[in-house]
């Protein structure tokens, strides 16, 4: 099993305090109540991650909440491993969780995504996310200036 980094708590917290912010700035959704006793508890311990096994469940519904948010898949479609590259080049995923990725738990994606963003040397990451920046650059560039309302 998969541990969860403090950093998808805390994303998922974020996710929960914009979804359901306190009414008076005391009180806490019972989704954030049971995030933030999770993030409190790791807090204390010293702990980077929390194993998957034994999360609360009112925590562990909270997260998945969260995580069903984000893009399941790092994969841009460029696959190298399908040439017989060990590793992606397109996404960073190594041959085996590229065939797994179905298979494999919220926690173990996380903890893939993580370790390729933190590696940061996949084409997600460099080549291909700075064409698809300058690409809406360009459009946002070439949009028509909005009516005047004067006249």
């Amino acid at each position: 099993m998969a541990a969860i980094h403090i950093t998808d708590i805390e994303a998922a917290i974020n996710y929960w305090r914009e979804r359901k912010p306190s009414p008076d700035g005391i009180t806490l959704a019972p989704e954030l109540r049971a995030l933030a006793e999770v993030y409190a508890l790791m807090v204390f311990h010293h702990e980077d991650e929390v194993d998957e096994v034994g999360f609360p469940a009112k925590a562990w519904a909270a997260w998945l909440a969260w995580y069903q948010t984000t893009p399941d898949t790092p994969c841009i479609a460029i696959c190298s491993t399908s040439q017989g590259d060990d590793q992606c080049k397109g996404c960073g995923r190594s041959f085996d969780e590229v065939q797994h990725w179905p298979a494999m738990t919220p926690a173990e994606k996380r903890s893939t995504w993580r370790r390729i963003t933190m590696q940061d040397t996949a084409w997600r990451f460099n080549k291909y996310a700075e064409r698809a920046r300058e690409a809406s650059q360009v459009r946002a560039d070439e949009a028509p200036p909005p009516p005047d309302p004067a006249g």
